[in-house]
């Protein structure tokens, strides 16, 4: 026998319906306002997305899923929607804590709601904490106020997040990661994104596009296949956040805050955490602010130290823009009666129109590597390399690679770790040295392999070190610079001392390794000349002739 819900018009077999939640959350919205007694804690809006009803109510909001089955998610029982919002919770508790209160149980009546109560069940809903729309980062962008520190600040909350999420383990039923971010599903998605814009695209310079993105891609899959299955094998597939844009990222008591982590598809949070990277650069990309991209990929991998996931980055940030071009393409075609990409027919299709082509030229750039050069700083501690080379990576999208942090995670030292002098003979013993600048032309041979220029930040005093990064260049067959940083000894002897006093950087070296330096350092042979790019404060005569020569 059917069962009715209380106040509901029909017979729901124990299930409420679109249409009843559509009732019931008005009713939700005129009771706070009605307990409430007015003024502005009667404020309540409701925003609906196409898979949730929002109540935004006295500082908080309550999430509620519709009961829907749309193929690639099914809310349509209450048992699953219940699921859902209990997932939502535990995957975003991780990042949000502080956001995510909880999961509440809606009784009473579709016509007479209430959160909480002891009746039977009607729905769930995640209770939130509200915040200011202006606050999340997509906003922020958008007006210039998305700052570097910010982006500091991301990577800094996401390495640990990456660090610590649950591994994929080989034995693990697929619910809990077996076979995600192996070859194969890595591929699927980009395909489907790839159909489906051949499909609906209705300009044929998008399909032009598109079709060239294709080809792209079938080469580039080909020679990453056995990265992407060794990068699974390894246990860089986790348990992530899978949707890491510029809109699910906020300032919250003044701090960033990731949130709206996937949930409901096991699939899109078990991924290469590069993909979780190449999400949030890609975004950066495509708010025209390429250098907060460059800085973000730079500072994740620097505190990571994973330059090895380097190789499968630039195919991760085309299948990032790619999908975003699908969802561009998907509204548009909504909104223009099934043809996408044509002329827009009013305002928020011209927004998705332009979205489309925003995407797709972010994806068009990335896939057209340019010949990459492998560049090395020389010069004595306290001359400003790495303060300058920021600016160098942000302004090019180089990959920086700095001896004093990997010298110190041989040893599994944190960057900013202070020794003792028993430690610190370990460290910059001659062993530790040729190790260290051994693993800076590790990684710079995977980011070179990968059509990325490089920095390798380190004081390349010692002739050796110098002709080994050569030989790696004319090996690889890219352009090989050598960066000098000519500074007068006083203004060193004066930058090293008030670098120690502040303690807040991976250098260790002091007056004492300074004076050393200054003895021993083996000048720059007259063959090596002809490489130099003396740098007097401006990074645009190396930038421009590196473009001209790529031209």
């Amino acid at each position: 026998m059917n069962q009715m819900l209380p106040g509901s018009d029909g017979p729901l077999a124990g299930e409420i319906t679109l249409a009843d939640q559509e009732r019931m959350v008005a009713a939700l919205g005129q009771r706070v306002r009605d307990a409430s007694g007015g003024g502005e804690a009667a404020a309540v809006a409701v925003v609906q997305t196409h898979i949730s009803f929002v109540l935004l109510a006295g500082g908080h909001a309550f999430k509620i899923r519709k009961a829907l089955n749309l193929g690639f998610l099914d809310f349509s029982t209450l048992a699953a929607r219940r699921f859902d919002c209990e997932e939502e919770l535990r995957l975003n508790r991780r990042l949000a804590p502080a956001l995510y209160l909880g999961v509440l149980p809606l009784t009473g009546s579709v016509v007479q709601p209430e959160f909480g109560g002891d009746g039977p069940v009607l729905d769930w809903a995640v209770r939130m904490r509200a915040f200011p729309q202006d606050a999340q980062w997509d906003q922020a962008i958008a007006k210039g106020r998305l700052e570097p520190r910010h982006i500091d600040e991301l990577a800094e909350v996401l390495w640990p997040f990456h660090r610590d999420a649950p591994q994929r383990a080989a034995s693990a039923p697929i619910a809990h990661g077996e076979g995600l971010g192996r070859s194969a599903e890595v591929r699927a998605p980009v395909l489907e994104c790839l159909e489906t814009l051949q499909t609906l695209l209705g300009s044929e310079a998008g399909r032009i596009h598109v079709a060239e993105l294709r080809a792209w891609e079938a080469q580039a899959f080909g020679a990453l296949r056995g990265a992407f299955a060794r990068r699974a094998r390894e246990g860089f597939v986790r348990e992530v956040h899978g949707d890491l844009h510029l809109g699910n990222v906020t300032q919250l008591d003044g701090r960033c805050t990731v949130f709206d982590c996937i949930e409901f598809n096991p699939a899109l949070r078990w991924i290469d955490v590069i993909s979780d990277v190449a999400f949030m650069a890609m975004d950066l990309h495509s708010h025209a602010r390429p250098d907060l991209a460059h800085r973000f990929v730079n500072a994740y991998l620097e505190r990571s130290g994973d330059y090895a996931g380097v190789r499968v980055l630039r195919y991760y940030l085309v299948y990032r823009a790619l999908v975003r071009a699908k969802v561009a393409t998907l509204r548009a075609a909504q909104l223009g009666d099934g043809d996408a990409g044509v002329a827009p027919a009013d305002s928020e299709h011209a927004t998705a129109v332009a979205a489309i082509g925003r995407y797709l030229d972010v994806a068009l750039a990335v896939s057209r590597a340019t010949r990459p050069a492998l560049m090395l700083t020389h010069g004595f501690s306290g001359s400003g390399k790495t303060t300058a080379t920021q600016g160098l990576l942000e302004r090019c999208g180089a990959i920086r690679v700095r001896a004093d942090v990997e010298r110190k995670r041989l040893f599994g030292l944190a960057a900013n770790t202070r020794g003792d002098a028993k430690v610190n003979a370990r460290l910059y013993s001659a062993g530790a040295t040729d190790a260290t600048h051994q693993r800076l032309r590790e990684a710079a041979r995977v980011a070179l392999r990968s059509g990325f220029s490089v920095i390798l930040d380190a004081t390349f005093l010692d002739h050796a070190h110098r002709a080994q990064a050569k030989a790696l260049a004319d090996a690889l067959g890219v352009s090989f610079v050598i960066i000098d940083f000519p500074v007068d000894v006083p203004t060193l002897r004066e930058r090293v001392r008030l670098r120690m006093a502040r303690a807040d950087d991976a250098s260790d070296a002091d007056l004492a390794v300074l004076e050393s330096q200054l003895v021993h350092a083996q000048t720059l042979h007259q063959d090596e000349q002809a490489l130099v790019f003396s740098f007097q404060g401006d990074w645009a005569p190396l930038v421009d002739n590196r473009t001209r020569s790529n031209s």
